[in-house]
């Protein structure tokens, strides 16, 4: 089989200390190097022949332990996706949106505990968010939209990511288990043809502290991956899912290609891919797009 190793770090001096290393990882595998691409300053494609990637990735991994360098070991067929969908809070944006809206409610430090209990996993999450939502009852509805200007930043490469894959002619989706009223914004500024989220209740003034049911969480993001692949017409090898927390577990494992972000070790450690060290663009380097193919949001 034809593998491709993909080599991203955050410049040019950093890929040059890398490089041998990942080289002399796959040679150490048994392979023989067929071809390389320089894709970008900082990202190169290695290909060769192997009939298992898992133990290619393993030796690379070993070997790059110590570099600032982020990995991908796959088939080389069907590298580029044609359907996106991504997670929102601490993958697309760099915040929990909840966590900020419960620092508005005086309520950020108990609630950004349980947040991070979640995402590892350790909570069920439908109710730990139901726990949370019911902490801020009474915030202001005008405190959402004030969130959303001072708090809410999409994370390096974002629209790029999104840009350059719409412009490919994949579809991109944004599915969070945080909430709508962030998610369309989100979505609208960082170019996504659609957007899933869960629905804060309010009384027209202020949030009553009730989320709508059923929540949008961990079964529903692997469904709607499911649910846009079919109404694309698109199979799940071409589909690519990104997330950090153990809510998009499901999602990342049922991808053809599931990208850890800084992700959570529960999430980490069973992800096709890991970023951790360099941005979003590293999703565009793993499909084999150059550097002069990007599309600026």
């Amino acid at each position: 089989m034809q593998i491709v190793l993909t080599v991203v770090t955050n410049g040019y001096d950093a890929l040059q200390d890398a490089l041998p290393h990942a080289l002399e990882a796959v040679a150490f595998s048994g392979s023989t190097i067929a071809d390389t691409d320089t894709l970008g300053d900082g990202a190169v494609d290695i290909f060769f022949d192997h009939d298992d990637p898992t133990i290619v990735r393993a030796r690379v991994e070993d070997a790059l332990e110590r570099a600032p360098a982020d990995i991908c070991v796959q088939l080389a067929e069907h590298r580029k996706k044609r359907l996106l969908i991504a997670d929102m809070d601490s993958t697309i944006v760099g915040c929990e949106c909840l966590d900020e809206l419960a620092d508005f409610a005086g309520m950020r430090r108990e609630v950004a505990q349980i947040t991070e209990r979640a995402m590892r996993g350790e909570l069920e999450f439908g109710d730990a968010l139901r726990e949370r939502v019911a902490m801020i009852a009474g915030l202001p509805l005008g405190d959402l939209q004030r969130c959303f200007d001072e708090r809410v930043k999409l994370n390096p490469g974002a629209r790029t990511l999104v840009a350059t894959m719409a412009a490919g002619g994949a579809r991109c989706v944004l599915v969070s288990g945080g909430f709508d009223f962030f998610t369309s914004r989100v979505a609208q500024a960082a170019g996504f043809h659609a957007h899933w989220g869960n629905k804060l209740i309010d009384d027209g003034e202020a949030l009553t502290g009730h989320v709508a049911e059923p929540i949008l969480g961990r079964d529903a993001k692997l469904n709607t991956l499911r649910a846009e692949a079919a109404g694309f017409g698109a199979s799940m090898v071409d589909t690519l899912a990104v997330g950090d927390g153990a809510n998009d577990l499901d999602m990342i494992l049922a991808a053809g290609l599931g990208v850890a972000y800084h992700a959570k070790p529960v999430l980490a450690g069973q992800a096709d891919a890991r970023v951790d060290n360099t941005s979003l663009i590293s999703l565009l380097y793993f499909q084999g797009y150059g550097q002069d193919q990007f599309v600026t949001g």
